[in-house]
Order: C-alpha cells, then sequence, then structure tokens
C-alpha cells in the first residue's frame, strides 16, 4: 500500500468504484482514500482492516435535497434526527434547502444562524441552499459569496408564506443576477397558472388530489424555465421531476447546449398513484405521485441521462398535519433514511446495477453541487462509505426510523438491501443502526 500514514482499510469483493464494481482494498488515510488497491493487497503496519465479506461498499450518498427545518420548526424536523436518519441510510453528505425553517436562508445573517444551529448536531456532513425570494435579489451575491451551493426558488406558492414564489419578472431578475456570478438556480417548477385552471376539491380522494397537481403545470415551467436559461445563459436545476412528458423537451435541451440538470425522487421511482388509498396523506408530495406508466418513463429517463440524479425530497411534519384530507394535509414524504433500498428494491427489479446507483445517488449529486471531495470510491475523495448487503430484505417498521415524525408512505413495504455500516472521513458512524456522536462537518461551496 502507498503510505506509511495509512490507517484504515476497508476490503470487499464488491466495490463499487468509478470504474466498475470489483474486489479491492480501500486504503484511508486521515480520512480520504489513500488508494484503491487489489482485494488482497498486504495491510500496512498498525492499521485496521475490516473485511465487508460480500457486502457492497458503495461511495457515500449525497442528498442534495433535504428540508431539515431547524430552526424555528424542529418539532418536524432538526438538525440532530435528520442527520441521524441519513447515516443510517448511507447518506454521508447532504444539502439543507433554504425554506420550513425560520428563519429561512434568504440573507447572509439568517445562513450564519442555521450554521450555528446545526453545527454541534450534525451526523454527517452538511451543506446549505439559499432561497431566491422577491424581495432578496440584493442578497444573493452575498449569500453566494458567504458559500451557499444555489439558490432555490418557487414558481408556484411554497406551502409557506416567508417563502413567496417568484413571479416571470421576478424569476427573470433572479436568473440573471446569478448567472452574472456564475452561479446554479434550482426551481420547484410547477406554473401557478396550470395549477389555478385544474380543478381544487377538497377530501380523501387521492384522485382529486392528482387531477389538482397536473403534469401540464410542471411541463408549462419547465419549458418556460429552459427557454429563459436559454435566453441568460444560465445554469438551472429542475427539482423533483414527477412529470415523465417534460423529459424529451429537456433531453432537447441538453443537446443544445442549455445548462440544465435534473433530479427525480425515492417516491416517484418506487410508489404509484393507483396503490395510494383515499385518505392516505402520507403519499401527499407537490408535485404528485403519478401512474404507474409515466414512473416507467421516469425510469427510462434515469437510464439515457436525461435525469441526472436521485435525491429525497425529504419534507417532514408532525403527524397532525397529516389530515385524511388531501387539500389540507401537509404534502412531503419522508424518506431520508429509506431512500437507498427503495430505489435499490425497483432498480434491481428493472435491471439496474449498483453502479447506476452510485451515479444517480454519489457522484451525480455531488457534481451537482461542486462537491469535489464526494461521490466516488477513489484516490484522494473523503473516505465517505456506505456497506450494503444488496439481497438482504426487510419490511418497514416506521417505529425503526430516526426521522423526528415516523411518517412515512413505505411502512409494511418490504425492501431488498440493508445498510449495515455508514462511514464519514474514514469513520464509523452508523453500525447495524447504532449511530455515533454527531461528527459531521459543516461545508461551504468550493471549500
Amino acid at each position: 500500500m502507498s503510505g506509511a500514514d495509512v490507517n484504515l482499510v476497508l476490503r470487499s469483493t464488491r466495490v463499487v468504484t468509478p470504474g466498475g464494481i470489483r474486489p479491492a482494498s480501500v486504503a484511508v488515510a486521515g480520512g480520504t482514500i489513500d488508494a484503491v488497491l487489489p482485494h488482497g493487497a498486504e495491510v500496512p503496519a498498525g492499521a485496521r482492516l475490516r473485511d465487508f465479506g460480500d457486502d457492497v461498499l458503495l461511495p457515500g450518498l449525497v442528498d442534495t435535497h433535504v428540508h431539515v427545518n431547524d430552526p424555528g420548526r424542529t418539532e418536524w424536523e432538526g438538525f440532530w434526527t435528520a442527520t441521524r436518519a441519513a447515516a443510517a441510510g448511507g447518506i454521508t453528505t447532504l444539502l439543507d434547502m433554504p425554506l420550513n425553517s425560520l428563519p429561512p436562508t434568504t440573507t447572509v445573517g439568517h445562513l450564519r444562524t442555521k450554521q450555528q444551529v446545526a453545527a454541534a448536531k450534525v451526523h454527517v456532513d452538511t451543506g446549505f441552499w439559499g432561497g431566491a425570494i422577491p424581495s432578496n435579489v440584493k442578497d444573493l451575491r452575498p449569500l453566494h459569496e458567504a458559500g451557499v451551493f444555489g439558490f432555490k426558488c418557487f414558481l408556484s406558492p411554497s406551502g409557506v408564506e416567508e417563502f413567496p414564489e417568484l413571479g416571470q419578472e421576478q424569476l427573470a431578475r433572479a436568473m440573471a443576477e446569478i448567472a452574472g456570478f456564475g452561479g446554479l438556480l434550482i426551481v420547484h417548477a410547477e406554473d401557478p397558472h396550470r395549477l389555478a385552471d385544474a380543478p381544487q376539491r377538497g377530501g380523501p380522494a387521492y384522485a382529486d388530489f392528482l387531477a389538482s397537481r397536473p403534469r401540464d403545470a410542471e411541463n408549462a415551467a419547465v419549458e418556460g424555465l429552459v427557454t429563459l436559461a436559454r435566453r441568460l445563459d444560465a445554469r438551472i436545476h429542475v427539482l423533483h421531476l414527477s412529470s415523465s412528458d417534460a423529459l424529451p423537451l429537456i433531453a432537447a435541451a441538453k443537446r443544445d447546449g442549455v445548462r440544465v440538470t435534473v433530479e427525480s425522487c425515492p417516491h416517484f421511482l418506487t410508489l404509484t398513484a393507483e396503490e395510494v388509498p383515499d385518505g392516505a396523506t402520507e403519499f401527499k408530495c407537490c408535485p404528485p405521485i403519478r401512474e404507474a406508466a409515466n414512473q416507467d418513463a421516469l425510469w427510462r429517463g434515469l437510464a439515457d441521462g436525461t435525469i441526472d440524479c436521485i435525491v429525497s425530497d425529504h419534507s417532514p411534519c408532525t403527524t397532525d398535519l397529516k389530515t385524511p384530507d388531501f387539500a389540507s394535509a401537509w404534502g412531503g414524504i419522508s424518506s431520508l433514511q429509506l431512500g437507498l433500498p427503495a430505489v435499490w428494491t425497483e432498480a434491481r427489479r428493472r435491471g439496474h446495477s449498483l453502479d447506476d446507483i452510485a451515479r444517480w445517488m454519489s457522484a451525480a449529486p455531488a457534481e451537482l453541487a461542486g462537491l469535489a471531495r464526494k461521490g466516488a470510491i477513489e484516490a484522494g475523495r473523503d473516505a465517505d462509505f456506505a456497506v450494503l448487503a444488496p439481497d438482504e430484505t426487510f419490511t418497514v417498521d416506521p417505529a425503526e426510523l430516526f426521522h423526528r415524525n415516523q411518517v412515512t408512505a413505505y411502512a409494511g413495504k418490504t425492501l431488498h438491501g440493508v445498510v449495515r455500516s455508514t462511514w464519514l472521513r474514514g469513520r464509523r458512524i452508523a453500525d447495524d443502526g447504532v449511530l455515533a456522536e454527531p461528527g459531521g462537518r459543516l461545508l461551504e461551496r468550493n471549500h
């Protein structure tokens, strides 16, 4: 092995590297991957060896879409509980969304407040998105310089009054400002006019809720975003795509050189509208879970690269906010701890490999955020790993989740893929559901 500083060697017959899955020994020095060597390489004197046998060594997952809600709505979640759930689920890095906390991350002062609250509580490495709202164009560059990874905006109401949506002229101003300093704008893309024109019926029927958030609201919003980004030469990212109808437009934009990337989420890829019982608002999210045929097309979009990555959009709330009325219930699905097994269960059924999982859930989100030390098992990267038993199954018991509120759309589902342990910079932070003390770092863009 390459150096006397190596203090840890992780070994498996199945290590997921950028060059494929192979038997290997991964040498770690000072929290960094020193080398990826043949499986039987000699272990340096004084280094610890952990041999995982046939369990798979994956790069730690990177989840760039998490609503931690801390400070201000910590009864909904919080840095301590969210990052524990992340660690238990094989996630080693997450980025916190700028809304649902009080204050929202729309000024440098608000960012500092959030960082102070998070500092001693995070079990995984944690960074922050800024927010773009109508009143804060002047704050965007200072937030960028303070280290946020980009800026989130809504085109339709966000659900919380302290984070208003952008109108078309406001969107153009914000996008131009962000493009001017080379930043990234990430967008909740549902067109408010199409939503207003859709039938709005309350009650427990999922079909009525689905009709209230039609695909054309997403499609129109994405089309407008692409047109504007093309004109301004801006870099944009479409959040939580659920409408497969938008995929041809996105693919064409990418071919034309528009700088657009796209994510989807475990719930869109593993759950279907046909299976949602009436009144089961644990399945409510915006945009919504759509039909099985739409899901098939999303998977094709992943396979051909139109969709870049899979992230959770973990958006928890207290149990009482999940009323049986789809119109009034809080919209959000909690899946931090379950995203890896949920996606792997469906991916393996569709013939995809753990290479694909590592690309969609680690490498691509890391690239999106510019996290050059994350996302792959190769020399020079942080020694972040998830150890997965991919063929083992478990049945989701909400009582075993580390989320603050144990409400989940996955309750009772049997999933493939048990996370044995999670490692952050060479330190084991989760081991068969037992969590270490917080040891995560706060991340800033380009640091």
